[in-house]
């Protein structure tokens, strides 16, 4: 979810959201991030395309796509409700 919402907001190249991530999960490994990225990709969430960027390798993109904005208002619904009912615990 927290992926998807990243890239609502704008287009990322991978290893910047990766380092973005690893600011919120400092636990989680790299590597996980990056599967988490393909494996949107795989699922049509997320598009890639070549950046042209200068003076280095071409980078891979990141988009998000309306079926990915989709799944992302579904975990947002789904995050709403679960708050609402651990809301109401009495902890």
């Amino acid at each position: 979810m927290c992926i998807l919402k990243k890239l609502s907001e704008k287009d990322y190249y991978g290893y910047t959201i990766m380092q973005e991530m690893k600011l919120l999960f400092p636990d989680v490994n790299d590597s996980t991030f990056y599967s988490i990225l393909r494996r949107l990709n795989a699922e049509k969430e997320t598009e890639i395309y070549l950046g042209n960027e200068s003076g280095g390798p071409t980078r891979k993109y990141y988009k998000l796509t309306d079926s990915g904005r989709r799944r992302l208002d579904e975990y947002v619904k789904d995050w709403e409700e679960m708050k609402d009912v651990v809301g109401q615990l009495d902890i």
